[in-house]
């Protein structure tokens, strides 16, 4: 009922940047809040930046200062922009989003992308 497709990964040097998006679509009445998390090999998946509906965001320790998260509600997308990128960046970055509310049936529900791959080179 509700996809989400992440796009914008790729190969990067060390001190680049890349913007990642990722569109909901579907039966979608609202969404309370999207995010990137991101997962590395042999790592588990951590929250890299949330941003809820009314604009109020949150960031790994890892990435503040570097990267941002933006959102376009009238479109259900979500950016992530990340410069200044580093080796430890690398990872598959997967979008989330939380509490959706589809105009189909009650209740709320959580949704994730396949994930996009970025790699940052030294």
């Amino acid at each position: 009922q509700v996809q989400l497709v992440e796009s914008g990964g790729g190969l990067v040097q060390a001190g680049g940047s890349l913007r990642l998006s990722c569109a909901a679509s579907g039966s979608i009445f609202s969404i309370n809040a999207m995010a990137w998390y991101r997962q590395a090999p042999g790592k588990q998946r951590e929250l890299v930046a949330l941003i809820t509906s009314g604009g109020s965001t949150n960031y790994a320790d890892s990435v503040k200062g570097r990267f941002t998260i933006s959102r376009d509600n009238a479109k259900n997308t979500v950016y992530l922009q990340m410069n200044s990128l580093k080796p430890e960046d690398t990872a598959v970055y997967y979008c989330n989003a939380d509490s959706v509310r589809l105009t189909t049936i009650p209740g709320k529900y959580d949704y994730w992308g396949r994930g996009t791959q970025v790699t940052v080179s030294s």
